[in-house]
């Protein structure tokens, strides 16, 4: 029986008409007190994941300016290119303004990164490294065939990406962003990937790690 049939029907209601109807006041302020808890935790949880994603692509940035240290370009790259290492990116910026944050304008030796947001595929050309996110999935082969293995260093976060072709792909294990090698891909585009760089890999495919 509910506590309002038992104030009105039981045999000790005499006496408590008087009485404040508390019940009726704590059930509606429990009821917002555990709305406004519930909005507060989906607020946080939803704070919680843009960090997340936030930091997933720092991280991101981080490993890719680590990846222009640690791979070699043929000489015939700084052909009208100048001093600039180019790193673009296609469609939308998945980095969310972290790859000008973290690596624009440092230094790869005597040369220094610069960052372009492509909105057209017939600019991929001119770039070092193309990073092509989870977005462009779907086109993933069509892109990379496009690049007809010139020397660009194709950086990945699809699955299936090293197989398409692709030469450095990020995966993420626990958490944590770990990255695999697709030597062939790099050498069919006179890329050299530095021994540093595939002890640091999570997995290699292609070529033996001695060559």
């Amino acid at each position: 029986m509910s506590m309002r049939s038992c104030a009105e029907r039981g045999p000790d209601a005499r006496g408590m008409e008087a009485q404040p109807p508390w019940n009726t006041w704590t059930t509606r302020s429990l009821w917002w007190i555990v709305l406004a808890v519930s909005l507060l935790l989906a607020a946080g949880r939803e704070r919680s994941r843009a960090q997340s994603t936030d930091e997933e692509y720092r991280v991101k940035a981080a490993f890719i300016f680590h990846f222009a240290q640690l791979v070699d370009w043929p000489p015939e790259t700084r052909t009208g290119g100048g001093n600039s290492l180019l790193l673009c990116t296609i469609g939308d910026d998945p980095f969310q303004g972290a790859l000008e944050s973290t690596v624009a304008g440092k230094a790869v030796g005597d040369r220094i990164l610069r960052v372009r947001h492509l909105k057209q595929t017939d600019d991929m050309q001119a770039c070092h490294i193309l990073f092509l996110g989870s977005a462009q999935s779907k086109r993933i082969p069509a892109l990379l065939a496009n690049l007809h293995n010139g020397p660009i260093l194709t950086v990945g976060e699809s699955p299936g990406f090293l197989g398409a072709g692709g030469m450095i792909c990020f995966v993420l294990e626990d958490n944590n962003v770990r990255f695999g090698i697709n030597l062939d891909a790099a050498a069919s585009a006179k890329l050299k990937i530095g021994s540093r760089l595939l002890i640091l890999a999570q997995t290699v495919i292609g070529e033996s790690r001695e060559k």
